[in-house]
């Protein structure tokens, strides 16, 4: 238990720039009173106390303005910047080292019980107000957007953004960077969650025409080949015709 209590409160330094002294953080800092109260709820809840754990739950749920259910599962090293308005439903697990901001709902899409709401593996982000739906996965280090509405799994250390939310592609945004510099152009002030109908054909262009210059490279390097074959199969005639002449005389 003191120990746990001594990871919240170090890893509230190494995440706030606001946070002072050890005393500040133990008394004002509701995502870990949030913490300390979900451990006792949730151990009275594995220990079959359910309305107990229930009752202390809608305590911490009262004096922070954060709702964990007992039967959430949550790791070490987790902190929950501001807190207000998050709640993390029955069946999410919450894996250590993650960071949730205030307005984060980890909650389920389904009335059926069994596992009905996300997993977060290690490491993972989730900004403020971003709503988490079913029992999806965030995988490792993974970070989702401010108000992002995230219903689909996201892969390992990814960047999930938008409504609903969808995966940066930083390699095809490093690509078109790429050869918006090769014809001049500057995308200047547009960002890859834009949704901006002028955006999107500018990244379609500059797709296409990616795929053009990787297309003339290709065919660039099969005449080259062609030529080297047609100059080595030149250069064997010329020799076969000069050896059958001296044959001949």
């Amino acid at each position: 238990m003191f120990n746990h209590l001594k990871e919240d409160i170090s890893i509230v330094f190494e995440r706030d720039p606001a946070a002072r002294t050890h005393w500040e953080i133990l008394t004002t800092y509701p995502g870990v009173h949030a913490l300390i109260m979900h451990r006792f709820s949730h151990w009275l809840w594995k220990n079959n106390f359910y309305w107990l754990g229930r009752v202390s739950s809608h305590i911490g749920r009262w004096l922070t303005g954060i709702e964990i259910h007992p039967g959430a599962t949550i790791g070490r090293r987790v902190f929950i910047d501001h807190g207000m308005g998050v709640v993390i439903g029955e069946t999410a697990v919450i894996g250590d080292d993650c960071t949730l901001y205030h307005g984060v709902t980890l909650g389920g899409t389904t009335w059926n019980k069994g596992k009905r709401h996300p997993t977060l593996e290690t490491g993972v982000v989730i900004g403020a107000g971003a709503k988490v739906l079913g029992p999806i996965t965030i995988g490792k280090n993974a970070k989702i957007g401010s108000n992002a509405v995230v219903v689909k799994d996201v892969p390992e250390n990814a960047t999930a953004v938008g409504i609903p939310a969808r995966i940066l592609e930083e390699e095809k945004a490093k690509q078109r960077d790429h050869t918006a510099q090769k014809i001049g152009f500057s995308a200047y002030a547009i960002g890859n969650d834009e949704n901006d109908p002028i955006t999107k054909a500018i990244h379609s262009l500059l797709d296409h025409a990616e795929k053009q210059d990787k297309i003339i490279t290709s065919l660039q390097a099969q005449l080259v080949q062609l030529n080297d074959m047609q100059a080595n199969t030149e250069v064997g005639e010329a020799f076969s015709a000069k050896k059958d002449s001296k044959l001949k005389n």
